[in-house]
């Protein structure tokens, strides 16, 4: 297999993912942008965005020039030529790429907002046309930009650690906006549920609530910017971590160079299969928007085992080896198998996400049944099932990762590699499962904006029709991108690893009876904790901050509940802004400082026990707080449809109450968890070189 035919591929296929998401979003500004009022608040919500990611990324490139700096410096002392400087510019390139695909992701987005809310005046079907369209931009944008440079970097150096750096980058970049947009959107979606639903009895997305525009411009930033950049950091991190494995295992002569560049080659065939399943997704007359999406990940699934499959059938017949058992002839099946197998259990993780979040099911409608014996059963219930939830997915993740291991050792391949393509498998519909993201922000502001511009009560309806599915399509992408991130850890540990015993020449042992490795074990289990701990105390902060503005507000000036004066909608914007900015030093410090610590003192050893504790913990936490937010919030939409009393009632107060614990669970905390252990992961290997030679205790 020539290697540099398919890294060619790999750019044109990037390439020409990025040209159709332009494409889809040249064709939603087509759509009507509907009257002056409603076009008045979209432009709130547009400048909201923009203002505050312009603020982030200035932020984040001051970060990510300092951090160039310090990384060429300290890889100038590596043997390879250049490589400090060769690795700074990576980084600067990855964090590039991942703002970039964000930026554009929320560009469409807040256009599309109001197109999806003039267009639910036809029909949900149509609403839901403008809105996936919006969302394929994002998925689009993302997997291109992704597999262009990747391909671009390993074909200019052909040095898979050049890469490492392109994916800290990336990662790191992922970590902090996913971090503050997660802080922004809660600040404000708390103090606008608790002061207007709570105490003066408002709904959700009425213009009288100072809060509402911050809200709206939250979703933007938090849910399309900064869980784009999150899943972005994902992709690229399990591509990564499958080539430093193959390259090692290359080097010791157990795999061909082709394993190197098999993790790009399947993400190509992702992209592909990508553009022939967007396409099919729509919503039928009297159809429902959920089933849609699910079809969407099913059929996409199903083309790309389709295509996988033929092409390892084509590399084998052209190379020769038609048994596809030989490791360093054609592609052996175990890579295949172990690919699909990450998939299925991917798509499958998802669904029982679903079930735990959809209101559809026992765990949602159980809930919010219980929510009119008060708040306090609202919150046990809640957390109960999310508690449970746990299990399906751990599971899930267990037999992917024995399936994955043993097949590929039973068809005479390394195990962990196995692993790897496993969790590249997994992340091989990113395009589709980020455009289902991506889709449920976009209605979440259509309703708002229908709302708010005195739209038909019919049109407000369908619009929550489409919000309602919008809110467990995002459940199921956190699952599924928690789950994803899971499996890449674990190649980069095992990655990690095998720099480590590279550079220092002997075997890292990771036994519990070490006092040093039981040490990092533990650290390893507090940092997700804390770290969880840090970016909900500071959207409480901010919220608290946020709701003594609004009282003022409406106490100030009473003609703003009376509808007869406009609120000031700036100055929540500016509160949630500068919250969320100010509350990123912890977590970077935590995500990239930490395992430096741990590994330069306590030794490679300790930092390898560092990364399973927080890589064990981490999952448990962010699959709890994602499912059990998303349980909450469903709960609530569930009652204010009209059931158990509906809005205004004992059940709906609980309710929200429930869905305000929710929020920073699962939009803040939840989803960046998975961001975190990879970073930390990266941080690891990335300086495995200097770690294994340098630490105190030798």
């Amino acid at each position: 297999m020539n290697m540099n035919i398919w890294l060619y591929a790999g750019l044109i296929g990037g390439a020409l993912s990025i040209l159709a998401a332009l494409a889809a979003y040249k064709n939603v500004l087509k759509y009507d942008a509907g009257s002056a009022r409603a076009q008045e608040i979209a432009g709130w919500i547009r400048a909201g965005a923009s203002t505050y990611l312009k603020l982030l990324y200035k932020t984040l490139i001051a970060l990510a020039i300092i951090l160039g700096i310090i990384l060429a410096i300290v890889f100038s002392g590596v043997e390879k030529q250049n490589h400090g400087l060769l690795t700074a510019g990576a980084f600067a390139f990855g964090a590039l790429c991942s703002a970039l695909a964000g930026w554009l992701g929320m560009k469409v987005a807040v256009e599309a907002n109001v197109r999806t809310a003039v267009a639910c005046k036809e029909g949900v079907p149509e609403g839901f046309s403008v809105a996936f369209k919006a969302g394929s931009v994002m998925g689009l944008a993302m997997v291109g930009v992704a597999v262009f440079g990747m391909s671009l970097l390993y074909l200019i150096w052909e040095d898979v650690e050049i890469i490492l750096g392109f994916s800290f980058g990336a990662s790191l970049l992922a970590l902090l906006a996913k971090a503050g947009g997660g802080i922004y959107t809660k600040t404000a979606d708390i103090a606008a549920d608790l002061v207007g639903k709570v105490e003066v009895g408002i709904p959700e997305d009425d213009p009288r609530n100072p809060a509402v525009i911050a809200d709206n411009v939250g979703d933007n930033v938090g849910d399309v910017a900064g869980m784009g950049a999150d899943i972005f950091d994902s992709y690229v991190a399990a591509v990564v971590a499958s080539m430093l494995l193959g390259f090692s295992f290359h080097k010791q002569e157990l795999l061909g160079a082709q394993y190197v560049i098999l993790p790009l080659v399947l993400c190509i065939i992702g992209i592909i299969s990508t553009f022939v399943g967007l396409p099919l997704v729509r919503v039928g007359k009297d159809g429902k928007p959920g089933r849609a999406l699910n079809f969407s990940t099913v059929f996409t699934c199903i083309v790309f085992s389709v295509l996988a499959t033929a092409f390892f059938i084509i590399v084998n017949a052209v190379s020769g080896s038609m048994s596809g058992n030989d490791p360093m002839q054609g592609l052996n099946w175990g890579a295949l198998i172990s690919t699909i197998t990450g998939l299925l259990i991917g798509v499958i993780i998802g669904f029982t996400t679903d079930y735990f979040t959809n209101d559809e099911h026992a765990p949602v409608r159980r809930t919010a049944q219980i929510s009119g014996s008060g708040t306090g059963l609202t919150i046990i219930t809640g957390f109960s099932y999310g508690l449970i939830s746990i299990a399906p997915a751990i599971l899930g993740i267990v037999a992917a990762t024995i399936a994955s291991y043993f097949t590929s050792q039973a068809f005479g391949m390394p195990g962990i590699y196995g692993i790897g393509v496993a969790a590249v498998g997994m992340l091989s519909l990113t395009g589709v499962i980020v455009s289902n993201d991506a889709y449920g922000p976009i209605v979440d502001n259509a309703k708002g904006i229908a709302e708010m511009s005195g739209m038909p009560h019919d049109v407000v309806d369908r619009a929550d029709t489409l919000d309602s599915a919008g809110n467990t399509a995002k459940a199921i992408t956190k699952g599924f991108s928690i789950s994803a991130a899971a499996l890449t850890v674990l190649a980069m540990f095992a990655a990690y690893c095998e720099s480590i015993t590279t550079y220092s020449k002997q075997d890292l042992k990771l036994d519990l009876m070490d006092p040093l490795v039981l040490s990092g074990v533990l650290l390893g289990c507090i940092i997700p904790a804390l770290f969880s701990a840090e970016l909900m105390l500071a959207v409480t902060k901010n919220a608290f901050t946020m709701i003594e503005e609004i009282r003022r507000q409406f106490k100030a000036e009473p003609g703003i509940l009376k509808g007869t004066v406009l609120p000031d909608y700036t100055q929540c914007v500016r509160i949630a802004s500068a919250g969320a900015l100010k509350a990123l030093i912890g977590p970077a410090f935590l995500a990239v400082i930490c395992p430096l610590i741990v590994g330069f003192i306590l030794g490679p050893g300790a930092l390898g026990g560092f990364l399973g504790g927080a890589i064990f913990t981490g999952v448990v936490f962010a699959l709890l707080m994602s499912n059990s937010g998303g349980l909450w919030d469903n709960g609530k939409k569930y009652i204010e449809a009209g059931n158990f009393g509906g809005s205004g009632s004992e059940a709906h107060k609980a309710a929200v109450v429930g869905d305000t614990v929710g929020d920073p669970f699962k939009d803040t905390a939840g989803p960046s968890l998975n961001t975190l252990i990879t970073v930390m992961s990266l941080v690891a290997s990335l300086f495995a070189p200097l770690i294994a030679v340098h630490h105190f205790f030798k």
